[in-house]
């Protein structure tokens, strides 16, 4: 029921049927006043400033927009980065720091999938996750680090940094409920728009493949994996931070006589103590200079 309601929703935002279009035109008084209230909420901040270089990369609609691997693209072109994120889908509260600049200090379910891709992939940063955003920051200064990236941060207006969004594309914008905005571009917050294909490139790789591999993924709106699959015997879809369990996926193993898994990185690090044959579908991007420069230049400005 959960993940047919979740599928649900995000045809609704990206995709929407007739009824869907109905239902979103219906609910656009709600979206007006939500929107309304976001911008006061956004006029209402001022933003402080914590003597610490910090970067944030969001984007403005629900659902995944490829944050994970710009983030990861970004922060290791530094030293002394860190990463603070929400940490959404862990059975943790609190701040937790994930990793130190060397060792990894907890498990996934700790720190969620996405905190864990950035413990595994940034070897010398520090990883963070705290629900609140500023107690995130000082953990890292004090850690030592001299530049911090912030994962889904635009709507923290009270956080002086510079920000970057993903421009993500949807046959519906509209704020919520009506439409899968979550928040404007204000016209007088200083922002960077970042488009894929010309601020950046996905590249991907297929590691430890096999003649008959299982697509599983539990990342949001997995149909933007499609343009990279490989041939695969079926395509296994879960809700976004769905936690698995060794049973589901041995039943699709059996099921379609499959050599392998095939996962993405964000399911490798919940899926791999379960010791099942997994191949994987990693997913980096390559960034234009030009970005780089953009914080080059804000961190030398400031």
């Amino acid at each position: 029921m959960k993940k047919s309601l979740v599928f649900w929703v995000e045809g609704y935002f990206y995709n929407p049927s007739f009824i869907q279009k109905l239902l979103s035109f219906l609910l656009l008084p709600l979206s007006w006043i939500y929107c309304f209230g976001m911008y006061l909420r956004f006029k209402s901040k001022n933003p402080v400033d914590f003597d610490i270089d910090i970067v944030s990369v969001g984007n403005l609609s629900v659902g995944g927009s490829g944050k994970t691997p710009l983030v990861t693209a970004l922060a290791s072109r530094y030293k002394d980065a860190a990463v603070v994120l929400r940490g959404y889908g862990r059975s943790s509260s609190g701040l937790y720091v994930i990793k130190d600049k060397e060792n990894i200090l907890c498990d996934v379910s700790i720190s969620g999938d996405e905190a864990m891709i950035y413990a595994h992939k940034l070897l010398d940063a520090i990883v963070i996750v705290s629900e609140d955003r500023p107690a995130g920051i000082l953990r890292a200064k004090e850690m030592g680090a001299k530049i911090v990236f912030l994962d889904d941060a635009y709507s923290k207006h009270d956080i002086k940094k510079l920000d970057f969004l993903i421009d993500v594309k949807t046959k519906n914008n509209r704020c919520l409920p009506s439409g899968a905005f979550r928040e404007r571009l204000w016209p007088s917050k200083e922002t960077v728009v970042l488009e894929e294909a010309k601020d950046f490139t996905r590249v991907v790789q297929l590691k430890n493949k096999s003649a008959k591999m299982s697509l599983v993924t539990a990342i949001a709106r997995p149909s933007r994996l499609d343009e990279f699959l490989p041939q695969v015997v079926s395509r296994n879809y879960f809700e976004d931070h769905h936690s698995f369990n060794k049973e589901e996926l041995e039943e699709i193993l059996k099921k379609d006589s499959s050599d392998s898994l095939l996962l993405t990185y964000k399911d490798l690090v919940k899926v791999e103590p379960f010791n099942l044959p997994i191949s994987l579908l990693d997913l980096d991007v390559e960034v234009d200079e030009r970005v780089f420069s953009k914080i080059d230049n804000y961190r030398n400005k400031y």
